[in-house]
């Protein structure tokens, strides 16, 4: 019975303490709070323990509390224990499973009270109970995505270290056959006639090409265990674009492609690694000239535009479609591969190239060049203009 009501500012009635703690008691609903009688059976039921385990009032008050406990906590003697510890030392709290009335189970966190009277004796325990299944959930998620990132990297660094090994022992052996290729051809072991020589050039070219595929995976493997340096400064990506087009002429030529230079702005002077960005313009280069067709048009150009500067190369090959954009910059990815296509190589020549221009605070995007085909722009930061000596 409510004990006897007092009288607000205002003039309306409220309840006495006693009574303002029954009504919040019966108001929470995140909380299942109720009491038990000393031997452990529910005596009060509140409104979040209805709905936190599923029983009415009438279908729980008077039952033992080890029925929201699952059958071999009981049989190990669970709730017993808890009391016992409550009424020892004054409070019991754990974490563990609970059941619902229809048999779920959920993760809980349970504190019991002991309640005594002014004389000491127990007269009851208060009992809170808090469904924490979600923040379990949550907590299991984390961990088994901690796990899965913790196995791809470890994944990743074998991989890695795999590449590295591979790449450093093939080498040996392909630079030993360049070496006794070229003796050959010097005739050191005696006359070489004509087709002699025709098949050891395809031997050197073949070795060149299988030590470019080596060097590309060396590269990568660098790259990914973060074993590359930078040594920036300022890079006029002009004089990039005039030493690097020569490199890849040769090839364009023997298969009817010109290859020019278009605008080539003077003030595109990018802060980067000079090294990386050639090996950036040469990686382009080198994809144009093997994807462009016979009398195709390769161009490279550079441009500044605000806080960017920006090297260009455009071709008038098939270009990518566009579901596979982004995917041609994930490694050992090539397009159009196949085993007749006669595309050599890794696939890792794009992957490796933003690599370094991110590395670099940049970056590589596509585009449709106009009239069909593919540009790479590579975008890295301008270089800042001196600072003006003091008057």
């Amino acid at each position: 019975m409510m004990g006897p009501e007092r009288r607000s500012a205002g003039g309306v009635d409220l309840p006495d303490a006693e009574g303002l703690y029954q009504l919040l008691v019966e108001s929470v609903q995140d909380y299942a709070i109720f009491m038990l009688d000393p031997t452990g059976r529910v005596t009060t039921w509140n409104v979040g323990a209805r709905r936190l385990k599923g029983y009415l009032p009438e279908e729980i008050i008077g039952r033992h509390f080890s029925t929201f406990y699952p059958a071999s906590d009981v049989a190990a003697g669970k709730p017993r224990r808890a009391l016992e510890v409550a009424t020892a030392e004054g409070r019991y709290e754990e974490v563990g499973w609970r059941v619902r009335k229809d048999g779920t189970l959920f993760w809980a966190n349970v504190v019991i009270t002991a309640l005594r009277d002014p004389d000491g004796g127990l007269v009851g325990f208060a009992k809170v109970t808090r469904d924490l299944s979600e923040r379990r959930r949550a907590e299991e998620r984390a961990l088994a995505d901690a796990r899965r990132v913790a196995a791809a990297e470890a994944a990743n660094r074998a991989k890695t270290e795999f590449l590295a090994a591979m790449s450093h022992e093939l080498r040996t052996p392909l630079n030993a056959i360049a070496g006794y290729a070229e003796l050959l051809q010097l005739g050191i072991r005696g006359p070489v006639t004509d087709a002699q020589q025709a098949d050891l050039a395809r031997i050197r070219r073949s070795q060149q090409l299988l030590s470019g595929i080596i060097n590309d995976i060396l590269n990568f493997s660098r790259i990914e265990g973060g074993h590359l340096t930078y040594e920036l400064g300022a890079v006029p990506l002009a004089d990039v674009a005039r030493e690097t087009l020569p490199m890849i002429q040769p090839q364009a030529a023997a298969r009817g492609i010109t290859v020019v230079h278009g605008a080539l702005e003077p003030r595109a002077v990018a802060r980067a690694d000079r090294a990386k960005v050639e090996q950036i313009a040469f990686n382009l280069l080198s994809n144009a000239v093997k994807f462009t067709p016979a009398g195709g048009r390769i161009t490279v150009a550079c441009a500044v535009r605000e806080e960017c500067a920006m090297l260009i190369v455009a071709d008038s090959g098939p270009g990518v479609p566009a579901d596979q954009r982004e995917a041609v910059f994930e490694p050992f990815v090539q397009l159009g591969r196949t085993h007749t296509s006669g595309h050599a190589g890794t696939g890792l020549g794009l992957s490796i190239s933003r690599q370094l221009a991110r590395a670099m605070g940049g970056d590589i995007r596509y585009e449709e060049t106009p009239g069909g085909g593919a540009t790479f722009t590579v975008e890295l930061p301008v270089e800042p203009p001196p600072e003006a000596p003091p008057e």
